[in-house]
């Protein structure tokens, strides 16, 4: 009688041990606080845990997913059958030196807006009002106000978690473009050098506060992850979903929100297919009313490759 071989799951815990944690809830761990486990689930705190984590992916095959702050996810409610990993404050550190800015992968960009302006440069601001870290920001070129990460991203460090080539890159071969770039799901920014400009602190901190101020007046709290469509060439999401009659609109848990359109509220105890279901039928409705196909900015994980099919 032939013997199954263990799964790559099976195997990448029995190589991390302690280390790795079996279903883990991941959805709470997003800002949409929705969606189910992940089969594994590590939290990197050491240089030693991240070479256990590469080993353990180049020896098994595993998917990996890794998680950041988790301002642009979307995990299905049958959640993610492979390895998450979020860094941590190991890889949170902030230098400054002239206008020079070293971020580590798992800071957090208000926290580096705020540093940032705090001493004296200016360029980064915008970031203020970004619930993400430096390596997701990089991954989707994450931007707002008018600028993005490619405007001052000079190098970065990425690991690659499949064959373990560790090394720093220029921004230039990142290939960043709007909300998208050459960083692929194996790779685990470690680190970002920001170049900014000399400024003023008062000025730099003036304008985070105006950014601050315009997000609580147009954007909507609560669980959400941010814009959900990227804005089509020469237009708006948002304009698009309001003028197709869908501001408001509710399928289950999930609504569009009533101050934006472009953003996709969940209740408090809500389901990500319910999420789904409604970005569904927002596209269905914009290309229907005005011929646009919207593309999801949301990072959908665990869903399969035809979830926004709306079956035409």
């Amino acid at each position: 009688m032939s013997v199954a071989a263990p799964s790559p799951v099976g195997r990448a815990a029995a190589m991390l041990g302690s280390l790795a944690k079996r279903q883990v809830p991941i959805g709470p761990l997003t800002t949409y606080r929705v969606g189910g486990p992940a089969a594994l689930f590590v939290r990197v705190e050491r240089d030693e845990d991240l070479a256990a984590v590469g080993a353990a992916v180049r020896e098994t095959g595993i998917d990996v997913l890794v998680v950041g702050k988790g301002s642009n996810l979307l995990v299905a409610d049958a959640g993610f059958d492979g390895l998450a990993l979020v860094l941590g404050e190991h890889f949170a550190a902030i230098e400054i030196v002239g206008t020079t800015v070293r971020a580590g992968g798992s800071a957090a960009l208000p926290v580096v807006a705020r540093r940032t302006a705090a001493a004296g440069l200016t360029g980064f601001e915008w970031a203020v009002g970004v619930p993400g870290s430096i390596g997701g920001a990089v991954r989707m070129n994450a931007g707002g106000h008018g600028s993005d990460m490619a405007a001052s991203l000079r190098r970065v460090r990425v690991l690659d978690l499949r064959t373990g080539e560790d090394n720093e890159v220029p921004a230039a071969t990142l290939e960043l473009q709007y909300r998208r770039s050459a960083v692929r799901a194996q790779d685990l920014v470690l680190r970002a050098d920001l170049e900014l400009a000399a400024g003023d602190r008062a000025t730099a901190e003036a304008t985070i506060a105006d950014i601050v101020r315009w997000r609580r007046e147009h954007q909507p709290g609560g669980p959400n992850a941010g814009s959900v469509f990227t804005n089509p060439p020469g237009d708006s999401a948002g304009r698009l979903i309001d003028a197709a009659g869908c501001k408001g609109l509710r399928l289950g848990t999930a609504i569009i929100s009533p101050k934006h359109a472009n953003f996709i509220q969940a209740d408090d105890g809500g389901r990500a297919d319910d999420v789904v279901a409604l970005m569904r039928e927002v596209r269905r409705r914009v290309l229907e009313h005005s011929g646009v196909s919207l593309h999801p900015e949301t990072r959908m994980v665990g869903f399969g490759p035809t979830a926004l099919d709306d079956g035409r």
